[in-house]
């Protein structure tokens, strides 16, 4: 009983933790979002992962670091303490979460594995002096312009794209992705997944995978306007051309991908709009934040509340979380 008394707390603890973060994640986000606005889509996509990664990884720190030491080393092994009902709900919940995050994730590798095989199956390598990788064009239903896989990414370009698209235009498709590839989006976009469906039926992060979305495509946008004022409008033109034709409910579902126009194609325009400004002032995203600034800013603030975690905790912080779980089971009885 001690040690299935001792998994079911850290379970439980994990998902209060992890529930009460993501709240505080998307309250945060709520309260600064507009002013986030004048920063770059590069700093805002890297504040919105953090954001929405900080409360799970929080959550097993502080079970890793505290809860499970403070059980081990001072809960006695014969308390007589039971599992109530609401404990081994909570502990139920937290598990389901995890394990379902688990599956998705291999189910998204699966997924795309059987993907690319598929696209494979019927596809002939693609060549073109501006394309580094794996290359390759085949006919689809859909637009479909897209770097596919994490760890061995492959470009996959359909037909009727290289029909469509002038040269330039092409071109500036190719630098927005490469712009996906250079931030590692398709890895992101895995973690964000298996973080969703942890707490899938708490809508906290929701806001926060849309607005990763949104700001992870303005991100690509603006590596590829870098180039040139040009670039900017031969890709405001290809997003155009590629939405007029890409067809309804034919998208193809792409769980580690990132597609030239991912949402509704209505969901463009603002991109568009976005490039055309680029276009007449090429050097505001060179004033873009750096790109560790999120990550930095995150362990900032990691470190002041872990300070104030210890000072709150007096000078045994692990007995005092102690007495805190000895509390949390009393209440439970």
């Amino acid at each position: 009983m001690y040690m299935l008394l001792g998994i079911c707390l850290s379970l439980a603890g994990w998902l209060a933790i992890h529930g009460c973060g993501s709240l505080l994640a998307a309250a945060f986000w709520r309260g600064v979002s507009r002013a986030c606005g004048r920063l770059s889509a590069s700093a805002r996509a890297q504040l919105l992962f953090l954001l929405r990664l900080a409360p799970g990884l929080a959550a097993l720190l502080c079970v890793a670091a505290f809860l499970v030491p403070a059980y081990v080393l001072f809960e006695p092994r014969n308390s007589g303490e039971m599992i109530t009902l609401e404990l081994g709900m909570f502990a139920l919940l937290s598990l389901c979460g995890l394990g379902f995050a688990v599956w998705r994730g291999f189910a998204a590798r699966r997924a795309t594995r059987r993907l690319v095989k598929d696209w494979l199956s019927h596809a002939r390598p693609l060549d073109h002096p501006d394309v580094t990788m794996p290359a390759f064009r085949f006919q689809h239903p859909f637009p479909v312009l897209a770097i596919v896989g994490a760890l061995r990414p492959r470009l996959f370009v359909a037909e009727q794209v290289l029909r469509l698209l002038s040269k330039e235009e092409f071109a500036a498709a190719l630098a927005h992705e490469k712009g996906h590839l250079a931030a590692g989006d398709n890895v992101k976009r895995g973690l964000l997944r298996a973080c969703h469906d942890t707490l899938g039926f708490i809508p906290f992060g929701r806001c926060l995978d849309r607005s990763w979305a949104a700001a992870a495509e303005a991100a690509a946008d603006e590596y590829a306007a870098r180039r040139s004022a040009s670039m900017a409008l031969d890709l405001a033109s290809a997003l155009l051309k590629v939405a007029r034709v890409a067809p309804q409910g034919g998208r193809p579902a792409m769980p580690a991908g990132a597609l030239l126009i991912p949402g509704e194609p209505g969901s463009i325009t603002a991109r568009i709009l976005r490039l055309t400004q680029l276009a007449t002032n090429p050097e505001s995203p060179r004033r873009a934040h750096p790109a560790g600034w999120g990550l930095a800013l995150g362990i900032c603030i990691s470190v002041i509340l872990a300070a104030a975690m210890l000072t709150f905790a007096a000078a045994h912080p692990l007995t005092s979380i102690h007495r805190g779980i000895e509390y949390v089971v009393a209440v439970l009885q």
